[in-house]
């Protein structure tokens, strides 16, 4: 039996953008075996620093734990696009400062995460949420990148949503930037593929 947590914000957390349809907790209630559970503590609208509060909530009974984090963080940074740079150069290093404090935050989260002694799976920020544009996929790469290294280094699992939700109609009408139950769907069976180890796919191996 298990109890699998998400924690995050709300890329699970999506019930207002699904009225009337299940939102992802209970997709993975659904489609997790019996007598195994699951908890929401993601909380739509959280950041990074925010997960370490969502931990107060933990049951003592979870076995595994998956974040969805970093989405919030990167739209708190889209006015940073509109700063003007003299060349392009100009424009990575306006974003050095707000990935440096990305990458300690999530650093921290991480470390505060892996303290619950758990088995933890994050994921990675979808990118082909309808009508983003071209600047805003290319600076979601630099936050993706962050979540990447942080979590090989820290030894971690991830869920690549990009490879995930990469279809229209993965996205909520009523917000592009939030799972439709379809997308809630391609998420949920992945997470419970990750937790029961049901998962046959060829994996990618990090070394580092």
């Amino acid at each position: 039996m298990g109890h699998v947590i998400l924690l995050g914000d709300s890329i699970f957390d999506n019930a207002r953008y699904v009225p009337d349809r299940p939102p992802v907790i209970e997709q993975l209630r659904r489609g997790l075996p019996a007598g195994w559970k699951a908890t929401l503590l993601a909380v739509d609208g959280n950041v990074t620093t925010d997960v370490a509060g969502q931990l107060a909530g933990l049951p003592r009974d979870a076995t595994h734990l998956f974040v969805s984090v970093g989405g919030n963080d990167a739209l708190e940074q889209v006015p940073v696009l509109a700063r003007p740079a003299g060349d392009v150069g100009g424009a990575m290093e306006i974003f050095h400062d707000p990935m440096t404090a990305f990458a300690d935050n999530y650093r921290a989260m991480l470390r505060a995460v892996l303290a619950t002694d758990k088995p933890v799976t994050v994921c990675t920020v979808y990118d082909a949420i309808p009508g983003l544009g071209v600047p805003e996929v290319v600076a979601l790469e630099l936050f993706n990148a962050v979540i990447l290294r942080e979590a090989f280094t820290a030894g971690v699992s991830v869920i690549d949503l990009r490879l995930v939700c990469d279809r229209p109609d993965d996205f909520s009408p009523l917000s592009p930037i939030e799972p439709s139950v379809a997308g809630g769907s391609k998420i949920t069976r992945v997470i419970a593929e990750v937790a029961t180890g049901r998962d046959a796919r060829p994996a990618s191996k990090v070394y580092t």
